[in-house]
């Protein structure tokens, strides 16, 4: 199911009009400022030089990581093709960091839980890892699915096959549908699919690199607020 994209809305369509709200989770339904990558980073790293050894410093196994996640868009893609690392090991031990960070959100608890129409969640962790963050913000029984990088076939956003079995497995419309990212690239598939975009602004360079300005259709410093104004009309 995809949409013509020259009968799309050239900045998205307007808010009241969205059906199918779908976000990303990481530094998305909580502030980057968390910064729970520190130790995720950390645990990527000594996962490498465990696995790879190779007289491998911590120092040379973030490269590794770095370079992973530039040139295949996850540390897991990048081990997976490179040196055939069973996934399912790497995002366990990956995924077990402290959430303690992650405060409760009732504000955007309620804001969530006002939108009209359906909500998911899209990420490149895992479901169960999702959980437990939802869990900690107060966002469990919010959401009607969460598509995770297990159901993409271990193929990272953005490659587009992972949004391909988004829409088909859950029926979006993607002309009625709008995808939130901290991550500025992850939105160029959503939009090619005629999707509303909306970029939650981090600090970070990484993150505002990829996509164009047609791609991204908002731009949001902080998400609650944003999405109260959208069930004003915004």
């Amino acid at each position: 199911m995809t949409s013509d994209s020259s009968d799309r809305p050239p900045r998205g369509r307007p808010l009241h009009e969205i059906e199918t709200w779908i976000f990303d989770l990481d530094n998305t339904l909580y502030p980057s400022r968390c910064n729970l990558f520190a130790e995720a980073e950390a645990r990527m790293a000594e996962f490498i030089v465990h696995e790879l050894g190779l007289a491998l410093t911590v120092e040379d196994a973030h490269a590794l990581r770095r370079r992973f996640f530039l040139d295949h868009g996850t540390t897991l893609r990048g081990l997976m093709l490179e040196h055939g690392i069973e996934p399912k090991r790497f995002l366990d031990y990956v995924h077990e960091i402290d959430l303690s960070p992650v405060p409760p959100d009732p504000v955007l608890v309620e804001a969530i839980a006002a939108l009209p129409g359906r909500k998911l969640i899209f990420t490149n962790g895992t479901e169960d890892y999702a959980e437990r963050v939802i869990a900690r913000i107060g966002l469990t029984g919010h959401f009607l699915a969460i598509h995770d990088i297990i159901a993409c076939d271990y193929l990272p956003k953005p490659d587009p096959s992972g949004y391909a079995a988004l829409i088909a497995r859950h029926g979006v419309e993607p002309g009625t549908a709008l995808m939130v990212e901290d991550m500025a690239r992850n939105l160029v598939p959503a939009a090619a699919l005629g999707m509303t975009t909306a970029w939650v602004e981090t600090p970070k360079d990484w993150a505002r690199e990829g996509a164009s300005p047609d791609d991204i259709h908002h731009v949001i410093d902080d998400l609650a607020p944003w999405l109260r104004a959208a069930l004003r009309g915004g």
